[in-house]
């Protein structure tokens, strides 16, 4: 078919503003090509044109290339956009939301046509009309919300950027969602999944991503280190079967939005903290009886924690793990590692040994420990890291306990007598 090029294009009329008459100002899908008219008169030479095709012209408009080109603009070429000036007619061809590579290719091809005769050095073939699929607008948002409107034999569009799929029943993740590059939203809300394939984390653009009301009874802790930790920012996992969240789950830093409500949680991520862009959290009706020690650490806009067996506070009631007097030697070593920021990764170390030290928990006074060391539950208002909180029982009550760690006896000590101090 000749050199080809899909993009929006405008064509702009020079010599409107002369007639005090204003061009239409944005573009249209459209396909160019640049290809030979079959000449009506035998022997004459093939003229090189230029045809734009459009929805409502499919017949397209043809522009004469050789010698006819006064000027090209390029310089946002690495946008997808260019500007080709024609002598005659008077016209401005204003190219946008092309493939970059496509696009120069066609603008060399248009170049050389108009410096030469492009016949013999341009793989050229008679123009003809564009297919209705190459001028119509590339779709980018796609809804079902049914098992009957289901795709079973077709694709879905390549183009599409938003998807949702509810109320299908689908058991699990369908493959042919994996290969929508241009995800940028994907809703499986209200269907009956369980797993989620590793393949997911190949969407590189995905932002949002919806699973509200499914059967899912783990996150997998792979998806954590793909490419969504760098392009996730929405997390809805609502009306689950969640015990728990990977270790690893911290790693998705650009995450603005998460709601775990509904699931049947013992626990939160122990680094939940490290999620500095969190704004918004709700894991009301969960089965949460403590706070992580790190939960301080947020700076939040929304909190739902309604509906939680949070079990009472009673720092004076401290729990020991293991020996601190004295302490293992392998405890004294991973403590020096921790403190002294020594790096570490799985080929220097025994992987569970790297999977211990990333479960270190800091005391008070800023040193760390991992398996030896006391902790209390201590009460935490949660207006101290959120603007706005929905009541956590039916009392009013806003209050809730968080885990605090204490590296040796001496540091409880000091944390106690500053406690018993303030209760005075």
């Amino acid at each position: 078919m000749g050199m080809k090029l899909q993009c929006e294009a405008e064509v702009i009329n020079r010599m409107l503003p002369t007639f005090g008459m204003k061009n239409r100002g944005r573009g249209t899908q459209a396909v160019l090509s640049i290809g030979q008219q079959k000449e009506k008169v035998p022997g004459r030479a093939s003229l090189v044109y230029l045809m734009i095709c459009t929805q409502k012209d499919r017949a397209g408009s043809k522009y004469k290339l050789k010698a006819n080109i006064e000027q090209f603009f390029t310089k946002f070429v690495e946008e997808g956009k260019a500007t080709i000036r024609l002598k005659e007619p008077a016209v401005d061809v204003c190219l946008s939301k092309a493939s970059v590579n496509a696009l120069k290719t066609f603008l060399s091809a248009a170049k050389l046509a108009h410096q030469s005769n492009a016949a013999e050095k341009l793989p050229l073939s008679t123009l003809t009309p564009a297919k209705a699929s190459e001028v119509t607008k590339p779709k980018t948002k796609l809804t079902i919300m049914s098992k009957q409107d289901y795709p079973l034999t077709k694709s879905f569009p390549y183009s599409l950027e938003q998807l949702q799929v509810s109320y299908c029943r689908l058991a699990r993740v369908d493959m042919r969602m994996l290969c929508l590059k241009k995800l940028r939203k994907l809703d499986l809300s209200h269907n009956s999944i369980k797993k989620l394939p590793v393949t997911i984390g190949d969407l590189v653009h995905l932002q949002e991503f919806i699973l509200h009301d499914n059967h899912m009874e783990e996150f997998p802790g792979v998806l954590c280190s793909s490419t969504l930790q760098r392009s996730l920012q929405s997390l809805d996992l609502r009306q689950n079967r969640l015990k728990a969240l990977p270790l690893r789950f911290c790693q998705f830093q650009e995450l603005v939005q998460l709601k775990l409500d509904d699931n049947e949680l013992m626990r939160l991520p122990f680094k939940i903290g490290q999620l500095m862009k969190l704004r918004v959290f709700s894991a009301a009706r969960n089965k949460l009886p403590f706070l992580p020690h790190s939960f301080q650490d947020l700076a939040l806009e929304n909190l739902d924690l309604f509906g939680n067996p949070f079990q009472e506070a009673n720092p004076l009631v401290p729990n020991v793990e293991l020996n601190l007097s004295p302490l293992p030697l392998f405890e004294c070593a991973a403590r020096a590692v921790v403190n002294y920021r020594i790096p570490y990764a799985s080929h220097i170390l025994p992987a569970h040994l790297c999977q211990e030290l990333d479960m270190s928990k800091t005391c008070k006074c800023g040193g760390s420990c991992l398996n030896s060391f006391i902790h209390v539950a201590v009460t935490m208002n949660l207006h101290n890291v959120s603007h706005t909180v929905v009541l956590v029982d039916n009392m009013g009550g806003t209050e809730a306990p968080v885990i605090c760690y204490f590296c040796s006896l001496e540091c409880y000590s000091q944390f106690l007598d500053r406690y018993l101090q303030s209760n005075r």
